[in-house]
């Protein structure tokens, strides 16, 4: 079996145009007036902070399929490095927002880039305790078959890595982890100088000065420490904050220091006197990432990134006057003003789903966002259905609740703040249903059973040439392909319904990691259907491309007659049948091969012989089974539209087989 062992997909909007969740990583380009933003939707995006547009929105940038952590603009803003939890690093033509290439020698988590300027040298560490070396001038040169990289790489991290900072030289690296030191090594020759310790906690944040010599830190223990990297100890700690210190920036003079973190707020202080500091404002949300504005200095205004998807500007005019006045209380536990109360510029963001429920159907799925709007969605067409705003979630799930019972086939993923649907081959073909309770018609009017897994399994490569079935014999196939009419011939999908040709694909390891991810409609192409025969898992070719449908499940049961019929227990037969079997075919069993076979015996001896039952017809015995005949489970009369498996999970509900029981109605 290939290594590929779940497939999932996510439900969206073609164009994304918002952030949809928090957002980590903040990159500004002066030069073309742009902002990339990356965050916990996965996607990369693209603003023109220029204030005379009326829509700062460029372009998306996809590829990722988990958290965006941290993102490095190099070559003069030609290039942008990406680094996901989706165990990946990525390298992307920053102009044309397309990707290069993908790094895949991370084994878990990147949480932290790192760049040097002047040797083009780029940095990535994450949760594996890795420090992998870039040069990105190779990177850039990669193409889709020339992709093998030989990188540097440092170790001897004891713990995950969650802060990474190197000069603009290239000449000092430090890591920060949750084992609370620094570690120090020489990006040149791998060797590891110094460790440092002081912080009682993680170290969030890290910013060096141009030659090396000193570095800054912010740490979840809600200090900021400097330190002198020659005398290999913390010259000075400042407590600004009342909570950790999750980002900091620092202006190009290495005489300020602007923080934020878990409070909310953010401060700039002067690190010769730490005494004078200034609150410029207060975020509603903790605060991820800064970036300077350095296109002047003093740097005319910082963008704050939180775990709220808008990200905003805060000029920071006026600034330098504040400090040297003197009008400040230097007693951080007081209430300080903040410089601004208003930010400069806003680049909104959108609402993150927050919470799900799968409703009994196991197609639809009711949802709630950050901005308290409830929707419902089809799992199966990968829309959402209606909008339904802010109504009662609960009220919502009671009103919609139908005592059908559908086996578990899928889960469901709201880390980036969109529906993220994952088929696994354990339970995706656990479903059943029939076509007319589904809501689909067949076109010779009959009413077959349908398996939801392996039909949206078709739905979602239904562009991928290899599952194009062709009901012709190969000769007729190459007469037809000349004449070019193949093409209206060949049975594409399944025939009921489509997925938005925008939707992502991903095929991953059961740990994770991602393999490949593409859009739907793209599986046509040359590149992404040769990959795909790569990726692509057995158990999906079996249903996509050979058609083999899974196996119906059955349900074992026993049949006995109530106690109150009066009749004597029967020897227990174990029936099986399959579990969408409704409960008034068990009744017509019942009617036909039980109570009439007892009337029949009884019949016998008398002078007539006609057989009761012998000229009823089949539909007959239908309508007077419903007539004749009660079936019970725990003593409860069943609705004979019930399906089995609703019956065995909503009034069975204890171990063992399923047992129902029988009576004749009373006349």
């Amino acid at each position: 079996m290939k290594a590929a062992a779940r497939v999932s997909y996510v439900i969206r909007d073609e164009v994304e145009k918002y952030n949809r969740n928090g957002v980590n990583a903040l990159q500004l380009d002066p030069a073309l007036n742009r902002l990339f933003t990356a965050g916990r939707d996965s996607i990369i995006r693209i603003w023109s902070v220029n204030q005379h547009k009326q829509d700062p929105y460029i372009a998306s940038m996809e590829h990722h399929t988990d958290w965006v952590n941290d993102i490095v603009l190099c070559c003069n803003g030609k290039t942008l490095i990406s680094a996901s939890s989706d165990t990946t690093v990525k390298v992307w033509n920053a102009h044309k927002g397309f990707c290069m290439s993908t790094l895949r020698t991370h084994k878990d988590y990147v949480k932290a880039l790192a760049y040097a300027k002047d040797k083009e040298l780029v940095a990535s560490a994450g949760l594996d305790r890795q420090i992998f070396l870039w040069d990105v001038n190779t990177l850039t040169a990669l193409t889709a078959s020339n992709n093998t990289v030989t990188t540097s790489s440092l170790s001897g991290n004891k713990d995950s890595i969650y802060s990474l900072a190197m000069n603009q030289l290239g000449t000092i690296i430090v890591s920060g982890s949750t084992e609370k030191v620094l570690r120090v090594w020489d990006p040149r020759t791998c060797a590891k100088l110094m460790k440092l310790k002081g912080h009682t906690d993680n170290v969030k944040a890290l910013l060096l000065n141009r030659d090396g010599t000193q570095c800054l830190s912010g740490s979840s223990d809600g200090t900021i420490r400097l330190w002198s990297l020659g005398q290999q100890r913390c010259i000075a700690t400042y407590r600004v904050h009342d909570e950790g210190v999750w980002a900091l920036q620092v202006n190009d003079a290495f005489t300020h220091v602007y923080s934020g973190g878990r409070d909310r707020k953010i401060y700039c202080t002067d690190l010769r006197n730490p005494d004078i500091r200034v609150l410029i404002c207060e975020e509603k949300a903790p605060v991820l990432k800064m970036e300077l504005d350095r296109s002047a200095d003093p740097p005319p205004a910082i963008w704050v990134a939180t775990t709220k998807s808008t990200v905003n500007k805060w000029t920071l005019k006026g600034i330098h006057n504040f400090r040297a006045s003197g009008d400040y209380d230097n007693d951080c536990t007081n209430p300080i003003t903040p410089l601004c109360t208003q930010p400069d510029q806003v680049i909104k963001g959108g609402a993150s789903i927050i919470q799900c429920h799968i409703l009994n159907d196991k197609r639809h799925i009711l949802t709630k966002d950050t901005n308290n709007n409830v929707a419902y969605w089809d799992v199966l067409k990968a829309c959402k259905v209606e909008d339904l705003g802010k109504v009662d979630f609960e009220d919502e799930i009671k009103k919609r609740f139908k005592m059908v019972y559908v086996p578990n086939w899928f889960s469901v993923d709201l880390k980036t703040g969109m529906l993220t649907i994952t088929l696994d081959e354990s339970d995706c073909f656990a479903a059943w249903v029939s076509a007319k309770d589904a809501g689909f018609s067949s076109p010779d009017g009959s009413d077959p059973k349908l398996n939801l897994g392996g039909l949206l399994l078709q739905a979602l490569l239904e562009y991928w040439p290899r599952t194009h079935v062709n009901p012709m014999d190969e000769e007729e196939n190459e007469v037809n392909h000349v004449n070019g009419e193949q093409e209206n011939r060949v049975q594409k999908g399944n025939g009921y319904f489509q997925v938005p040709p925008h939707t992502p694909v991903i095929f991953g390891e059961a740990g994770g990691r991602t393999l490949f991810r593409l859009l739907c409609r793209d599986s046509g192409g040359e590149t992404e259907s040769m990959l795909l025969n790569e990726t692509v898992p057995q158990w999906v070719i079996d249903i996509t491309v050979d058609k083999n449908m899974p196996k119906f499940n059955k349900i074992p049961f026993y049949l006995q007659p109530h106690a109150s019929s009066g009749a004597k227990t029967l020897k227990k037969d174990r029936l099986s049948a399959s579990d969408m079997l409704q409960v008034r075919k068990v009744m017509e069993h019942v009617y036909e091969k039980i109570i009439n076979l007892d009337n029949e015996s009884q019949t016998t001896s008398s002078s007539n012989n006609e057989k009761p039952g012998e000229q009823e017809k089949e539909e007959d015995i239908a309508v007077l089974a419903e007539e004749k005949i009660e079936l019970l489970c725990q003593d409860q009369v069943l609705d004979p539209n019930m399906d089995l498996r609703t019956v065995k999970h909503f009034i069975w509900k204890s171990g063992g087989d399923l047992t129902l029981h029988y009576r004749q109605k009373s006349t």
